[in-house]
């Protein structure tokens, strides 16, 4: 997909109400306050047999991370220099302390270390990239919430 592509998601996203219960939509997922998005999914290189003319894991890492890149200078002409978030610690927070974190929170810091966060017509939008296994593809995700940051 494009950063056009990305961009229309995010606004589609932004423009919708947010589910009642939580669980997939046509868009990826969510539930009360929040919508989470793939934008993009590389498979790691040998996965398939097709490495999608990116020759290694690391050519595919940088692609993924440049299309973050361009997302967000895109995001922030639009709303201005997003926070960088860490979400590390919101994981040590429920995992080691017991804290119950909110939703979408909770599910991100499972598995992205941080985040960039704008704020817009009292929505958060947030793009971060998944840390992934070696046999996970990388993946740029994008989540709208009404939730405040723990």
């Amino acid at each position: 997909m494009s950063t056009a592509q990305h961009l229309a998601t995010i606004d589609l996203l932004r423009s919708r109400e947010f589910p009642a219960e939580h669980g997939r939509s046509d868009a990826g997922a969510g539930g009360p306050g929040y919508h989470i998005a793939e934008l993009a999914t590389r498979d790691r290189p040998g996965d398939d047999g097709d490495d999608e003319g990116y020759g290694d894991a690391a050519g595919a890492q940088e692609q993924t991370v440049a299309d973050r890149d361009g997302l967000s200078a895109v995001l922030t002409e639009r709303w201005g220099e997003p926070q960088w978030f860490s979400l590390w610690s919101v994981s040590l927070r429920a995992v080691e302390g017991g804290e119950d974190i909110p939703e979408p929170w909770a599910g991100l810091s499972a598995y992205v270390p941080d985040v960039q966060v704008w704020q817009a017509d009292g929505r958060w939008i947030v793009l971060g990239i998944p840390l992934g296994a070696e046999d996970l593809p990388f993946r740029l995700v994008a989540a709208i919430t009404d939730v405040d940051p723990p």
